[in-house]
């Protein structure tokens, strides 16, 4: 690598046009729809608990799996949950319904992705179907020594994954608020 020597004695090195792979990777810019997934489950058994209901945390497993795939296929890197923000259960999902995980990027930072989920039910003999839970997790990419890592650009496109960037975006926003205030009170 070529280099000069400044008048202080201090080395430069001069750089042309060589991007490593994970500059490029960075400069690309992906939409939620080519990394969002469908992920499905059967309640079994071992899934539920004595009111013949799925376990919360059974849910939360399915939830955070789905959501790591979805940030994983984001930034091509291995990625760790950071952060689960909210976790509704609107309903409970009885034992042998079918599951439903529907996982979409909505929001990155410089080394996090946002990741919003949804879960339905599907009653396998009347074809009912409704929504039992919704969730965001913030995922970290990360290096091949575990450090946080830059991640690619967001761009959505629909109308639904603008509304959900922006969402996300004033999301991030009232949680840096929230510390701030915590903070200036301790």
């Amino acid at each position: 690598m070529p280099s000069l020597k400044a008048s202080v004695g201090t080395t430069i090195f001069i750089v042309q046009n060589q991007k490593t792979k994970e500059d490029m990777k960075v400069a690309t810019l992906k939409t939620p729809s080519e990394t969002a997934i469908e992920m499905r489950e059967m309640v079994m058994p071992n899934h539920t608990n004595n009111h013949g209901t799925v376990f919360g945390g059974t849910v939360m497993s399915w939830i955070d799996i789905a959501a790591a795939m979805v940030a994983a296929r984001h930034c091509g890197r291995p990625v760790v949950t950071a952060h689960i923000d909210d976790i509704d259960f609107i309903a409970p999902i009885k034992m042998g319904y079918h599951v439903l995980i529907q996982a979409s990027l909505n929001y990155v930072g410089k080394s996090s992705m946002i990741v919003g989920v949804k879960v339905t039910s599907e009653n396998p003999y009347t074809g009912e179907v409704r929504t039992t839970t919704k969730a965001y997790l913030t995922f970290v990419a990360l290096d091949d020594l575990g450090r946080p890592v830059s991640v690619p650009g967001l761009n959505p496109e629909t109308e639904d994954e603008i509304r959900r960037f922006d969402n996300a975006k004033k999301r991030v926003q009232m949680k840096k608020d929230v510390r701030s205030t915590l903070k200036n009170r301790s």
